[in-house]
């Protein structure tokens, strides 16, 4: 049960969170999307429905930034206020301490960190990824003009062992030269779902059949193996129609941002890039997941320390409080970008990238309650 302080707290930081949320993702979305669609609608002709429906699928990714900085707002300016009006000074003569004062605010901080992950993982990722098609659809531009090379799509199926566990193993192999959104050259596939025979198939070219939800192949071999690895047959062909899943074709057509994909799909996608061998795409793929997780418990960070900094006793206006929050916000995340870039250089480690300007704020969160307790 909450106790009376608790509910007073809670109570009081409520508006200025909300307060928070309204004016930081509102600026976040001027600045990072509203130019865009307006140069878009004035250049390329974009149709206001059409872009008031990209800005409401922008929305929740600058909500997801919102809400880490209106924590530190609404505890910054809650606990500041109450310090300016004697309140807290009142609470600590009746022997309530300032860890039992600031546990409030970071129970609620934890709160938002739940929030704060079921946006970033469920929401924010895939409207902003039906926003990349909806662009695409109103400027038809559905089928970019792009080349891909290397493409390599691994499927894997489990197989149970003789002491009951089940293993992981290759189950098919899909490799092609180039990809030009249309046509595949140069493509090599290895299947081994079947137990009877496993097949290599290697052809000059291959496309997607709509018609008849099938590939068709051209100019190739498929050789047959057999259990015992022996060779079973060797089959020329012209033209080849095999039912395969189209999965590789989906994923060079979705080419989707990382702010597009959530944990799951950037851990599919890390497994793919480990097998084309691209070490830049993943060391910044392994900065970004690390991210994703660093990036709720941003919240409790700076729940902390707005909560610590406003029961310093002292007048602190709004005004006040809301510049402090501003050169925080500010500071944590230019850090933020340096450790990542850091990472993604291979001078710190993914982990060590994402959540070091985390533990950075934590130690002076700490240190700061620390202090404050001993006045």
């Amino acid at each position: 049960m909450m106790s009376i302080m608790d509910r007073y707290l809670t109570k009081e930081m409520v508006p200025p969170f909300l307060f928070g949320i309204a004016a930081f993702s509102s600026l976040g979305i001027s600045i990072g999307a509203v130019f865009e669609l307006v140069r878009r609608v004035v250049e390329s002709g974009l149709p206001i429905g059409i872009a008031a429906r990209v800005f409401i699928l922008n929305f929740p990714e600058f909500i997801v930034l919102a809400f880490p900085m209106s924590t530190l707002l609404a505890t910054l300016m809650t606990y500041s206020r109450l310090s300016s009006q004697s309140e807290l000074t009142a609470l600590r003569s009746c022997g309530v301490s300032v860890y039992r004062m600031v546990a409030t605010a970071i129970f609620l901080s934890f709160l938002v960190t739940g929030l704060t992950f079921l946006f970033n993982e469920q929401i924010a990722p895939a409207a902003k990824y039906q926003a990349t098609l909806t662009m695409r659809k109103a400027l038809k531009t559905e089928q970019p003009a792009f080349k891909r090379e290397n493409l390599i799509y691994p499927e894997f199926k489990k197989v149970k062992q003789e002491d009951g566990s089940k293993e992981k193993v290759l189950s098919r192999l899909f490799y092609a030269d180039k990809f030009d959104g249309k046509i595949m050259t140069g493509l090599t596939i290895i299947d081994r779902s079947q137990e009877d025979f496993s097949q290599i198939l290697q052809a000059e070219s291959g496309q997607w059949n709509v018609k008849d939800n099938v590939w068709d192949f051209y100019n190739g071999t498929i050789y047959l193996i057999s259990p015992d690895k022996s060779y079973r047959n060797i089959v020329r062909f012209e033209r080849q129609q095999l039912k395969l899943p189209r999965t590789a074709l989906d994923l060079a057509q979705e080419s989707r941002d990382y702010g597009e994909m959530n944990i799951v799909q950037a851990l599919e996608q890390l497994e793919v890039e480990k097998l084309r061998g691209d070490d830049r795409k993943i060391r910044k793929l392994r900065v970004r997941i690390q991210q994703k997780f660093a990036l709720p418990f941003v919240c409790v960070v700076f729940g902390l320390v707005g909560a610590t900094l406003g029961s310093i006793p002292g007048r602190t206006g709004s005004a006040k409080s809301f510049g402090i929050s501003v050169l925080i916000i500010f500071g944590y995340y230019l850090f933020s970008n340096i450790t990542g870039g850091l990472a993604q250089a291979g001078v710190f480690s993914p982990f060590l990238g994402a959540w070091f300007p985390n533990i950075l704020g934590l130690g002076f969160g700490l240190f700061m309650l620390g202090r404050v307790s001993r006045k």
